[in-house]
């Protein structure tokens, strides 16, 4: 399993990006949102620049977007329902790891007030950082060795990763993975159909549909 919905930070990283863009005379609109999720700071920073063709480097777009998502991201919530599969797959000793575009500094910064919930994934890989993930999502590259570092070595088909973004999704479905989606309200389906489950939140999810072991609720019905 790998699981980049912890903390809850997609909506930070929205509205730092549209505070920026704004500041420099455009609008950041829904689309263009879509685009850039789920990518490391360097790629959304290319991105963004080049599509509105802004008045400011890569360099010190994705300057600004680390500062202000600093001063945002001091333990950021939980997505609904993250922790309880968390702890349940790690209890049933279920291999769990967490593949994040973030950099490894900015993945401590926002995890550090939750680290004794972290300390229960087998490993972390911080795309924006990490020198083995040499392209971001919709690449497969940061699936492919997030499964690599598991003591097993799963086959990428007998991986399922949780993701809340378009970009994640396809990684994930590049990879071989089975992929649940727990979009945006705003993306549409045509963007996520291709998913093996959507989901609105982490609580409607039933852990024995992908062969896992069900919550214990779920076993004394």
């Amino acid at each position: 399993m790998t699981c980049p919905l912890l903390p809850d930070t997609e909506g930070v990283y929205s509205g730092v990006l549209k505070r920026i863009v704004e500041d420099l005379g455009q609008k950041y609109y829904h689309e263009l949102a879509l685009t850039v999720c789920g990518k490391t700071t360097e790629d959304l920073a290319k991105t963004i620049v080049e599509k509105l063709n802004l008045n400011i480097s890569v360099e010190e777009f994705a300057k600004l977007f680390t500062k202000y998502s600093d001063e945002k991201l001091a333990g950021p919530p939980f997505m609904p329902g993250a922790e309880r599969i968390v702890r349940h797959l790690h209890e049933k000793t279920i291999p769990i790891a967490i593949a994040t575009s973030s950099s490894q500094r900015s993945f401590d910064m926002k995890t550090q007030p939750h680290k004794e919930l972290f300390d229960l994934f087998h490993h972390v890989v911080c795309g924006g950082s990490d020198p083995e993930v040499k392209n971001g999502k919709p690449a497969p590259d940061i699936f492919l060795i997030c499964a690599s570092r598991f003591d097993d070595k799963p086959e990428p088909k007998n991986c399922l990763v949780f993701e809340d973004s378009v970009n994640g999704m396809k990684a994930g479905i590049a990879a071989g993975m089975q992929v649940v989606m727990i979009p945006d309200e705003n993306v549409s389906q045509e963007m996520w159909k291709m998913a093996t489950l959507r989901l609105d939140n982490l609580n409607q999810i039933h852990p024995q549909l992908f062969g896992l072991p069900p919550f214990p609720e779920a076993s004394n019905k």
